[in-house]
C-alpha cells in the first residue's frame, strides 16, 4: 500500500537510491528509556475516579488534531485539557479508552522505525525531521505508565457502545454514533472531576502565577520603551509573552493589554494602540506552564507612573470590592457569595459618587458600569471546569483545593453620557489568584501588590 505522507507541493521526488540510503546508518533515537512523567500517578488515580462515575461503560477522550493556520502551516498543538488531566500527554491524535473494565488504554500514532518508510524526513506533520521527536509504543508506555496502543487499532476497540468527548476529534466523532443526553454527560463529568485540584496541580498553577509575577515586573520595567513606540500595547504584549515561552509553553490566553479607553473593552486583544502617559493600562495575562495549567491576573497600572486623582479614586472602589470578596472565601461558602459582596461594594460606591440612586443601585443597575461576573475557576483551562453543572459549580458552594480567580472591575465608557466627563473612558480590573484552604484562601498571586500606594512604590522601583 502506497504510503500516505504530509508533502509539500514544492518538495522534490525521492529517487529509490535516497530512498534506500535514508533508511540506513542511524543511532539510538533521542529520548529513549524515558522516566515516567512526574503527573501519571496523578492521572491513574483520575482516570480511577471517572470510571467510578460511569461504571461498565466503555469512555472515549481524544487529545485533539491538528489545525491548519494557513495552508499546509499549523498552528502550535495544544491538547484537550481533560485528554491532559487524564494522561498527561500533549501530542495530537492520541485516543484515551476507559474500557467497561475500569482498564484504560491510550491509543496514540507512535514513531515508525526508520528502517520502515519515509515519514521520519518526508512527512511535513508528523516526521521527526520536520517537527521533532515522539515516542514508539514502549516509550509512550513508559512515560504514561498506561497501556499503548497504536491508532490504527481505534476502530476495532470501539465497535460497541461508548460515552465520547465529542467536537474534538471528528475522525472519533464518527466511530461512534452520538449518545446525546451520555455525551452531555461526559463533558460534564470530565469538568466537575477538576473542580478540586490535587497536590501536584496546585504547585503547577503557583508556578505558572510565579512566572506570571515576573512578567507583569518585565513589562513595567519596559514601559518607558513601550510609551515612546506607536504600538505601545503591542510592546507590552511582546514582552509578557517572551516570559511566557521563556519560562512555559506559552500564554494562558489571548493577553488583554488595554490601555485608556480600551479599558472599557473587557476583552480587548487587539493590542495595536499607543500607550498615553496620563492614562491607565490595564494588563490581563497568565502565564500557562510546560504541563498547560495557566494562571490569569489583571493589574491596572498607571502609565505616568502614579494614580490621578479620578483614576484613584476608581481604582479604590475596585480594590475595595476585591478585598471584601476575597474576605468570604471558605470552604462550604456559595460560589456566587464572592461575586455578590464584590457588586455590593460597587453598588455603594456608585451611590456615594452620585451616579446611582439607592433604590436603582438595589434593582441591579450597577451593572451598566461593571458587566461581567467576578470570577471564575483556574486550571487547565482559564475558565476552568466550563461545562460542570451549575449544581456543582456556579449555584455550588467552595471546597478546600478548588483554584479561582477574584476580578471585579468598573468600565467606564468614554461615551456614556450618564458619567460625568472626568469618569468617561476609565476601565479598573483587579485580578487575583486564589486557592480555597481549609479556613479561607490563600492568595497565590501575592508577589504583585494590590493597593493603589503600593502599586506606585513597586513601580518606582523597578523603573529606578
Amino acid at each position: 500500500m502506497t504510503e500516505k505522507l504530509n508533502t509539500g507541493s514544492h518538495d522534490l521526488p525521492i529517487s529509490d537510491e535516497l530512498a534506500e540510503f535514508m533508511r540506513t546508518g542511524w543511532g539510538a533515537a533521542a529520548g529513549a528509556d524515558p522516566e515516567p512523567l512526574p503527573v501519571a500517578p496523578y492521572a491513574a488515580k483520575r482516570r480511577a475516579r471517572l470510571a467510578e462515575r460511569f461504571p461498565g461503560e466503555r469512555l472515549v477522550v481524544p487529545s485533539g488534531v491538528l489545525v491548519a493556520r494557513s495552508n499546509d502551516d499549523d498552528h502550535r498543538f495544544r491538547a484537550h485539557s481533560a485528554f491532559a488531566h487524564l494522561t498527561g500527554g500533549q501530542q495530537p491524535d492520541c485516543v484515551l479508552v476507559i474500557e467497561p473494565s475500569g482498564a484504560a488504554r491510550l491509543f496514540l500514532r507512535p514513531r515508525p522505525p526508520r528502517s520502515e518508510g519515509q515519514e521520519f524526513y518526508r512527512d511535513r506533520r508528523y516526521g521527526e525531521f520536520w517537527v521533532g521527536h515522539r515516542p514508539d509504543l514502549a516509550e509512550a508506555e513508559a512515560l504514561h505508565q498506561i497501556e499503548c496502543v497504536h491508532i490504527d487499532r481505534l476502530p476495532d476497540a470501539l465497535t460497541g457502545p461508548a460515552r465520547v468527548l465529542r467536537g474534538v476529534d471528528p475522525s472519533v466523532d464518527a466511530l461512534v454514533p452520538p449518545s446525546g443526553t451520555a455525551d452531555a454527560e461526559l463533558a460534564a463529568a470530565l469538568s466537575e472531576l477538576r473542580l478540586v485540584k490535587d497536590e501536584w496541580e496546585v504547585a503547577e498553577l503557583q508556578r505558572a502565577v510565579d512566572a506570571t509575577v515576573r512578567g507583569f515586573e518585565d513589562v513595567v520595567r519596559a514601559l518607558p520603551a513601550a510609551l515612546a513606540h506607536p504600538r505601545g500595547e503591542r510592546y507590552v504584549e511582546g514582552v509578557f509573552g517572551l516570559r511566557s515561552r521563556l519560562e512555559g509553553n506559552a500564554v494562558g490566553y489571548q493577553s488583554i493589554v488595554a490601555s485608556g479607553a480600551h479599558a472599557c473593552v473587557l476583552h480587548w486583544i487587539r493590542n495595536d494602540g499607543p500607550l498615553d502617559a496620563a492614562d491607565l493600562l490595564l494588563l490581563d495575562a497568565g502565564v500557562e506552564g510546560d504541563n498547560l495549567y495557566t494562571a490569569d491576573v489583571t493589574r491596572t497600572l498607571p502609565l505616568s507612573g502614579a494614580y490621578s486623582p479620578v483614576q484613584r479614586q476608581v481604582y479604590e472602589l475596585v480594590y475595595e470590592a476585591q478585598s471584601a470578596a476575597i474576605g468570604v472565601l471558605r470552604p462550604g461558602a456559595r460560589f456566587r457569595e464572592f461575586h455578590e459582596t464584590a457588586m455590593r461594594v460597587i453598588g455603594d460606591g456608585l451611590v456615594d459618587w452620585g451616579l446611582l440612586t439607592r433604590a436603582q443601585a438595589d434593582a441591579g443597575l450597577h451593572r451598566r458600569y461593571t458587566l461581567c461576573s467576578s470570577g471564575h475557576m483556574l486550571g487547565l483551562d482559564v475558565h476552568d471546569c466550563a461545562r460542570a453543572r451549575a449544581g456543582t459549580y456556579l449555584d455550588g458552594v467552595l471546597e478546600e483545593g478548588q483554584v479561582l480567580t477574584v476580578e471585579p472591575g468598573l468600565y467606564l465608557q468614554p461615551d456614556d453620557l450618564t458619567l460625568p466627563p472626568e469618569l468617561r473612558g476609565i476601565g479598573v480590573r483587579i485580578e487575583d489568584d486564589l486557592v480555597v484552604t481549609a479556613d479561607g484562601a490563600r492568595l497565590m498571586s501575592s508577589g504583585l501588590p494590590r493597593h493603589p500606594d503600593e502599586v506606585e512604590s513597586w513601580m518606582a522601583a523597578l523603573t529606578g
